[in-house]
């Protein structure tokens, strides 16, 4: 059998590593394998399975070994054992902030890393993990082609208004504007969109990307026009551990008169908002759901309010709405939230079908719905595979 061409995809987290292998010679990429790399436990575990779910390789580690480079060794490892020595193509990495520079994937070289590590300010919470993986490989193997994928280049084309702060214009032309997030998962959900239902695609469409991490996007052909996230991942939507939209003068007050430092402010804003700062109890909207407590309700209630007042700006932006999708953690198995936030949008025309939305189908709306509404599951390492085999083909290096 002869030895496969793949690139691995690797997408961070802020205590674990998502990756997937990709066989890259069809036309579409296609799941070799796909893995964890668990970090939450003192001694780090690795486990890949199949597509199918049967565990291909599990390993923990001794806490002694968690100097980085050792999970990212045992990953390569697998792929030589399972799949022949020289089958690893180039590896793919999920970069959440590209700037205003990156529209698009880059080749990573020095100077790209250097770029790309001076914009941990603007996503302090993920850009060092997303950046940390390049470091671990390069020193391991220094050869391999690693490729940066951004979550803001769908966004590029964001003009203003859409893209300006209503600051001073000098702070403008230094970079300081709304980028928007999520973009891969957005590109993928867009593509799927356009495969089922070609003629919505190229209509008015919100996708919700209801995750830890949350945020909306509005597209016109495809392209997006508007999104709730800005110059950083803190803006917009209500999520597991950040505030989302907030009064700046919160801030200005908590610095004035609690006398909260700048980092207690980035600590409490990126760490103990959103549901567990409402709650008490847990990011989790699962455990939300499962709770009794009134406080618990109040921060689900809280989430659904923010989400269907931002969706109804994102349909100002657009004009009306065609189109609603939801997508991530919770937009793909919470169907209290999509039911919820249905109900809410009823005054747009908005009707979820009961059965279809309990039932976890694609097309979840009803027959006298004015607007169609889906629930899709996104696949942003399909999104990082396909870009790699694009740069791989043409043989595209940026610097």
């Amino acid at each position: 059998m002869p030895t496969p061409e793949a690139v691995l995809v690797l997408n961070s987290g802020s205590s674990s590593i998502k990756f997937g292998l990709f066989e890259i010679g069809a036309a579409e990429p296609v799941l070799l394998c796909k893995g964890l790399l668990d970090e939450h436990e003192d001694k780090p575990r690795l486990t890949v399975k199949s597509p199918a779910g049967e565990t291909l390789f599990d390993k923990q580690r001794a806490s002694a070994d968690t100097d980085g480079g050792h999970l990212f060794a045992d990953v390569l490892g697998f792929i030589e054992d399972r799949f022949g020595a020289g089958s690893l193509r180039a590896i793919g990495h999920r970069i959440v902030h590209g700037g205003p520079d990156y529209s698009a994937p880059v080749v990573l070289t020095d100077a790209v890393h250097a770029k790309l590590e001076a914009l941990t300010p603007l996503a302090p919470l993920h850009q060092p993990r997303c950046l940390a993986p390049i470091h671990a490989i390069s020193a391991i193997r220094p050869e391999l082609t690693q490729i940066a994928c951004f979550d803001t280049a769908f966004h590029h084309g964001l003009a203003p208004p859409a893209s300006r702060f209503a600051i001073p214009r000098r702070f403008e032309a230094r970079g300081i504007r709304r980028y928007g997030f999520h973009g891969l998962s957005f590109e993928y959900v867009a593509r799927r969109l356009a495969a089922i239902a070609p003629e919505l695609a190229a209509g008015r469409t919100v996708i919700a990307h209801l995750g830890n991490g949350a945020s909306l996007c509005a597209l016109r052909d495809g392209q997006s026009v508007d999104t709730t996230m800005g110059l950083t991942p803190l803006d917009g939507l209500v999520m597991g551990t950040r505030c989302g939209t907030i009064d700046p003068g919160v801030l200005l007050y908590l610095q004035q008169h609690e006398r909260m430092s700048v980092e207690d402010l980035q600590h409490l804003l990126y760490h103990e908002s959103g549901l567990l700062g409402v709650s008490g109890l847990s990011a989790d909207m699962r455990e939300l759901l499962a709770s009794r407590e009134i406080a618990a309700r109040e921060a689900v209630d809280l989430f659904v309010l923010r989400a269907t007042q931002q969706i109804a700006m994102m349909v100002t932006t657009l004009g009306g709405l065609d189109c609603l999708v939801f997508t991530g953690g919770i937009g793909e198995h919470a169907r209290e939230i999509r039911s919820a936030i249905g109900k809410r949008l009823a005054w747009l025309g908005v009707r979820i079908d009961a059965a279809a939305n309990d039932e976890g189908r694609e097309r979840i709306s009803g027959e006298d719905s004015a607007v169609e509404v889906f629930a899709i599951p996104t696949n942003e390492e399909q999104v990082i595979a396909r870009h790699c085999v694009a740069m791989l083909r043409t043989g595209s290096q940026v610097s």
